[in-house]
């Protein structure tokens, strides 16, 4: 069982920047599709980004397109998600979940094997 752990979250102005943390307690995440997705009250978990085990394949939900970038660094165990041009509607709790099977978009569609606990993401003035 992977255990994860997102860090970074925070309150942020409509505009700001913020860059989530996922930590990894495996000997390896190289072989893991890692997935950021995130769930505001009362709406469904969406899969927001997701990122393939080699870092070389990539998905973003519509709506983050252009303002989020996923990367990882696996000598780190760590994936990283930063997040630009932050609106109101980004408010949510964010979790990062891994699989060792999923494709990138299947990963994002479906979720992950592994989940973090959350962090909170509020954008607001």
């Amino acid at each position: 069982q992977v255990q994860l752990v997102e860090s970074g979250g925070g309150l942020v102005q409509p505009g700001g920047s913020l860059r989530l943390s996922c930590a990894a307690s495996v000997f390896s995440l190289d072989y893991y599709t890692i997935g950021w997705f995130r769930q505001a009250p009362g709406k469904e978990r969406e899969g927001v980004s997701c990122i393939s085990s080699s870092g070389g394949s990539t998905y973003y939900t519509d709506s983050v397109k252009g303002r989020f970038t996923i990367s990882r660094d696996n000598a780190k165990n760590t994936v990283y998600l930063q997040m630009n041009s932050l609106k109101p509607e980004d408010t949510a709790v964010y979790y990062c979940a891994a699989d060792l099977l999923a494709t990138v978009q299947a990963m994002c569609v479906f979720g992950g094997g592994s989940w973090g606990q959350g962090t909170q993401v509020t954008v607001s003035s």
